[in-house]
């Protein structure tokens, strides 16, 4: 039998109807609507303009250069058919350790390929800056120092020498390579080579926080009154680098370093402590590892002066304190610094970069007393 529609059937047809429309109407926003149409593509010029972004993101990611601008060294990755000696796992220095304790690299001639090193982190490309201090009469070894780092010194690198200064008159002109120039910062006289020193954390802290920030990826510290004799490549590059002081690298007992054993200085290790004993006169890292240990050993330093002391070798002794605690993640032969004053050793089969012989007496300000 054939039901009849009625009114009522009607009535709630429509109420039904009206109920589905509110609904509809208030969560419409969240209703992904059905289309059969093609869907829309935006302009060829917008995707093109969009290519471009995500590669240039691609290449700062390859770089190692992270969008935040901080570098890091990143994945190893070097062009095909490049010409290099096979690496063997059999052959290699027995004469000497290349490997820390704490399982990283030591690093001396014969250790790796500067044709690999090169081709794989010049894909990287990191801006590196080097901090010198040049005050008073170390003016003198401005010229030397930058015309033998133009010659070996990371070649082929974006470098700026930042050299610090109380004499801006008297730093030379030297030709520089290609993304290489030198900045002049002025600093005070010193009437004391300790106070100089003691100087260069602050003055180091003062123009990475105002300039070298902006302008690098990686930082060297290092002493003027030096010369290159050879490469000193992307080898040395870390985290944190730090070099074997050449004095104490081969049998010194560790008691008989020379770090500061007066527990009234932040510079403290108590014997029976300590690692290897690194030199102040080199060394390098991140930026921003490098300015967080500048700066320790400029606040450990007014420490101690507050309370009346002098760490034994000033910022060096703070140095050492800090990388026994903090591990460099790279550790330098003597190689990357000897000194003219003493004869090369047999272990040291390529000198990079070398203190020079001089008169003291002469050139410091307080006759290097």
């Amino acid at each position: 039998m054939q039901r009849q529609i009625t009114r009522t059937h009607i009535l709630l047809f429509a109420v039904f109807i009206i109920f589905l429309a509110i609904v509809y109407s208030y969560f419409r926003q969240g209703f992904t609507p059905l289309s059969f149409c093609k869907p829309c593509l935006p302009p060829e010029k917008d995707l093109l303009d969009l290519e471009g972004k995500l590669d240039k993101i691609e290449k700062e990611n390859k770089s190692g250069r992270c969008q935040n601008g901080s570098w890091k060294i990143d994945e190893m990755i070097m062009d095909s058919g490049l010409k290099y000696a096979q690496p063997s796992t059999q052959t290699g220095r027995t004469d000497v350790n290349s490997v820390t304790n704490w399982n990283v690299p030591l690093v001396w001639e014969g250790t790796f390929d500067p044709v690999v090193i090169d081709a794989i982190y010049k894909k990287m490309d990191p801006r590196v800056a080097v901090v010198v201090f040049a005050v008073g009469k170390y003016t003198r070894f401005l010229k030397a120092f930058i015309e033998t780092g133009e010659k070996y010194f990371l070649v082929g690198f974006k470098v700026t020498y930042y050299v610090h200064t109380d004499r801006e008159n008297e730093v030379p002109k030297v030709p520089l390579g290609n993304g290489r120039k030198i900045t002049v910062v002025s600093v005070p006289s010193a009437n004391r080579w300790q106070d100089v020193v003691l100087g260069r954390m602050k003055w180091a802290t003062v123009t990475i926080d105002k300039t070298i920030r902006k302008e690098a990826d990686y930082l060297f510290m290092m002493d003027i009154d030096s010369v290159f004799y050879n490469r000193f490549g992307a080898e040395s590059l870390s985290r944190l680098s730090a070099v074997l002081h050449r004095g104490y690298y081969k049998t010194t007992p560790r008691d008989s370093f020379p770090y500061e054993r007066r527990p009234q200085s932040k510079a403290y290790i108590a014997a029976g402590e300590g690692d290897y004993y690194y030199t102040a006169a080199v060394w390098g890292g991140y930026l921003e590892d490098m300015y967080k240990l500048v700066k320790y050993c400029y606040e450990m330093s007014e420490e101690d002066a507050k309370n009346k002391i002098e760490a034994v070798w000033q910022e060096e002794s703070h140095l050492n304190k800090y990388l026994l605690h903090n591990k460099p993640t790279k550790v330098l032969s003597p190689e990357y610094l000897w000194s003219d004053y003493d004869k090369v050793s047999p272990d040291i089969k390529v000198v990079r970069i070398s203190q020079l012989v001089k008169n003291y007496a002469e050139v410091r300000p307080n006759g290097g007393n």
